[in-house]
């Protein structure tokens, strides 16, 4: 995913952003197939199942480009922070319900015929999409080359501030996440509160999304971006708190105040994108957005073990939560950050959906 995302994002701006989304969920849906009957034929191999993988990393390069700024097509620019909103509800209830049917699954039927059902969501979902029928994003009249489209995307990041300002900080942001959360956070928990202590915070992240997202349905985003890194910043209590004392119910409140300014980040981010970023070169944004805040997390997961070994896990958790604090905040130094509003109506360079 990585390695093609800014190719993905050029492809997404010159071509029909559905047909993208329905060939790649299609695609993703055969190869999990290929992998479900590996699995359940007992001839897998880890080779075949990396391979296959490589396949739906590269596909998910192209479909999360194309996604991002299919909402403009899609909504009136006032409707936008709703549309926005109504997404991250679906996707936080399936972060609540989606891990418990798996688990079903998986001890029902077996972990071959879990991933045999996961593949029929994909087909299932390029079905669902059989139906939208939407332009192409608007192009420049003039034929352009990839690297040409390249370079426009770049020209947009490096000349906006809050842009680069926000994926810089994201790099280090999730570094510090994936590293100190999700490699320290359950290694400690053993020790502490326990595995089941530790699906509560999970759980408890989760639902501090959900309940967010409808509060945002009624309260509009003036600012998206110094609210949203008001909001991102709280992630650093839980990591400090684990790291300071073990008491589950402090834990939990700490996770779910995490979640929600989480989601209020990722909701403002995505509003104050899609309002200001050209609708042409929206998905290639996108794209170097991923690259700059995506390509950190390897390096969190792999460094985070060897810390806490080093150092112990509740000094690095403590420090982690402090730094991941510090830098939240100190991208709200950036003017351009913490000023920038709500853009203006405009009318979308793209018919509206055909009736029916």
């Amino acid at each position: 995913m990585v390695l093609f995302l800014l190719s993905g994002g050029v492809l997404a701006d010159r071509l029909p952003r559905v047909l993208l989304i329905r060939g790649g969920n299609l695609v993703m849906g055969l190869t999990q197939g290929a992998v479900a009957w590996l699995v359940i034929s007992g001839h897998a191999e880890l080779w075949m199942l990396v391979v296959l993988e490589a396949v739906n990393g590269t596909v998910s390069a192209v479909v999360f480009p194309a996604m991002q700024g299919l909402f403009p097509q899609l909504v009136p620019r006032e409707l936008l922070q709703q549309a926005n909103v109504l997404q991250s509800m679906v996707r936080g209830a399936m972060r609540v319900v989606g891990p418990a049917i798996s688990a079903l699954l998986v001890v029902g039927v077996g972990p071959g015929w879990a991933l045999a059902a996961d593949a029929l969501t994909w087909v299932a979902a390029s079905a669902l999409l059989v139906r939208v029928n939407l332009p192409g994003p608007a192009r420049k009249p003039e034929r352009s080359s990839t690297v040409a489209d390249l370079r426009e995307g770049w020209s947009v990041f490096v000349s906006n501030t809050w842009f680069w300002v926000v994926v810089l900080s994201f790099a280090v942001l999730n570094a510090i996440h994936t590293g100190a959360w999700f490699t320290l956070g359950p290694a400690h928990a053993k020790d502490t509160i326990g595995p089941t202590g530790w699906g509560y915070l999970m759980s408890a992240e989760s639902i501090g999304l959900l309940a967010t997202t409808l509060v945002m349905l009624k309260v509009r985003l003036e600012r998206p971006l110094l609210v949203g890194m008001l909001g991102c910043a709280l992630m650093g209590l839980p990591l400090l708190l684990f790291g300071l004392l073990s008491s589950l119910p402090v834990l939990v409140v700490a996770a779910f105040l995490a979640g929600a300014g989480i989601e209020i980040f990722s909701l403002g981010w995505s509003v104050a994108m899609q309002e200001n970023i050209e609708e042409r070169m929206l998905s290639r944004a996108f794209s170097y957005d991923a690259l700059g805040s995506f390509v950190a997390m390897p390096v969190g997961q792999l460094v985070y073990g060897p810390l806490g070994d080093a150092f112990g896990y509740r000094d690095v958790l403590v420090v982690s939560g402090v730094v991941y604090a510090v830098v939240a905040l100190g991208t709200l130094s950036s003017r351009s950050v913490r000023e920038l509003q709500r853009g203006p109506a405009v009318v979308s360079t793209t018919s509206p959906p055909a009736p029916g």
